[in-house]
């Protein structure tokens, strides 16, 4: 007797199944215009996060030229 052979298939990922779904619901104009507003939001959140980055280190710039002066 010989066993059955298996095959392999790959289960679809969160986003995969995300988007199927989505698909399903949505026109296509819709869903570009949601794509477009999420990179719209991870953009704004990368440029605050640089703003944050550029304030800090301006700060400390001017803290260390303050204890240099005598």
């Amino acid at each position: 007797m010989q066993a059955a052979p298996v095959r392999a298939t790959a289960i679809p990922s969160f986003t995969t199944a995300l988007r199927a779904v989505e698909s399903l619901l949505m026109s296509s104009g819709q869903r570009t215009a949601r794509r477009n507003a999420w990179t719209s939001v991870l953009e704004d959140r990368r440029r605050a996060k640089d703003r944050v980055e550029a304030q800090r280190v301006l700060e400390q710039s001017l803290t260390r030229s303050a204890s240099v002066r005598p």
